[in-house]
């Protein structure tokens, strides 16, 4: 096993920004889930075994029930989320700060600024991104000059954020900003190496920490990179770690318990040798993966498009170019298309078409559900009637 590494410059780097920024944590010895020893046997499916939804499947009307719409501030970018608050990063009034941190409730759609300042230097640092649930706001500062960043958490009580922030790590430009989510009081987030950094041949982790915690804890080791950030499905967690390395390349779609900090696998799916995921959740017992290309190898995997099913099959695929996570309850799956989504039932199989907010094609719509939810939330960015031009950001909701 080979044990995360903190070079003595990012040592120094992390307790400066700790000063300014509050608290800094430790990180706990050991992995919970190290380089695995025992996975299942790559899964490689004929690609006219699929059942592809667009062919076999019933269009039926949508029976989505819908919800509230919202209008809320051109500039506003909405995360996706798992709680009725959802983080948003916004255009700055000025310069300084470019970007701020907000949350936006779906209780009543009211926008709340979280973060005004950087922690870092505010001359050359910016927000990159957020994360929140209805308990814990993270986000990442990047300095756009030197590319080195840092990931803070803090508290959210009733959308309002504590004073006192945690720095949960913090990397130079061997390293890419992390993918990092957010669930109840726990952040989980990885640290990669980055693909033209001096650090290539590391490996990556999976950290978790919960509020309140003095340390972190590595739960996930990957003998190379994630390709794509952690997902949280209801109780799991989708992380797709390198698996079989002495092998080949391969990735195993893996859903962890977040339970027990994920120290227990749910179920596990391995990819064909070299087929890399684009996303990845998890949904009633049920793989969801999206794979933006076309391989000349790997049967069903290795040919662009959605496939739901359990790990052993079987598979139901839509032949559309994924751009977003698959987000769905039960047997019901929501996966984005091009100027809508489809809305399938693999239980009754069937589907329907849920269109897009209109005059909003053009910049598109984006999900802010992924995995097993309650409801189904989206925002788009929309234009104006008249001049065209973008005027205003529209967030619907839907119920099941």
């Amino acid at each position: 096993m080979r044990w995360p590494r903190i070079s003595r410059r990012g040592f120094i780097k992390g307790t400066g920004l700790a000063a300014a920024a509050g608290a800094a944590i430790g990180v706990l010895p050991g992995c919970t889930n190290p380089e695995q020893q025992t996975v299942p046997e790559p899964l490689v499916v004929d690609s006219e075994k699929a059942i592809n939804i667009l062919e076999e499947y019933e269009e039926i009307e949508l029976d989505l029930q819908e919800g509230e719409t919202w209008s809320v501030p051109l500039g506003s970018v909405l995360h996706e989320g798992n709680g009725k608050l959802l983080p948003v990063t916004q255009a700055g009034s000025s310069a300084s700060p470019m970007v701020k941190g907000c949350v936006f409730s779906l209780e009543n759609g009211a926008m709340a600024e979280t973060l005004h300042d950087v922690r870092g230097d505010n001359h050359t640092t910016v927000i990159y991104d957020a994360r929140c649930s209805d308990e814990v706001y993270a986000w990442v500062e990047l300095d756009y000059l030197t590319h080195d960043w840092t990931l803070y958490a803090s508290a959210l009580d009733k959308g309002q954020m504590s004073t006192n922030a945690t720095t949960l790590w913090t990397a130079n430009a061997d390293y890419d900003p992390p993918g990092f989510a957010c669930t109840g009081r726990k952040v989980l987030w990885h640290v990669l190496p980055s693909l033209s950094g001096t650090k290539t041949s590391e490996h990556s982790f999976c950290y978790l920490w919960e509020l309140g915690d003095e340390n972190a804890q590595a739960v996930v080791e990957s003998p190379g990179r994630f390709p794509v950030a952690p997902c949280i499905s209801g109780n799991v967690a989708v992380l797709v770690p390198r698996v079989r390395a002495d092998e080949g390349v391969y990735y195993g779609v893996t859903a962890y318990s977040l339970g027990d900090n994920l120290a227990t696998v749910i179920d596990q799916l391995v990819l064909p040798q070299s087929i890399k995921p684009f996303y990845a959740s998890y949904v009633g017992n049920r793989f969801a993966i999206s794979i933006e290309a076309n391989y000349n190898s790997g049967g069903m995997f290795g040919t662009m498009g959605s496939y739901i099913g359990p790990s052993t099959g079987p598979f139901v695929k839509l032949p559309r170019e994924p751009s977003a996570n698959i987000a769905g309850k039960d047997d019901r799956f929501i996966i984005k298309s091009r100027t809508s989504y489809f809305v399938v039932d693999v239980r009754k199989s069937t589907y329907a078409i849920l269109t897009a907010a209109n005059r909003c094609v053009d910049y598109g719509e984006f999900p802010l559900r992924v995995g097993e939810s309650e409801d189904f939330v989206t925002f788009a960015t929309v234009k104006d009637e008249q001049s065209g031009y973008p005027a205003s950001v529209t967030v619907r909701s839907f119920g099941w």
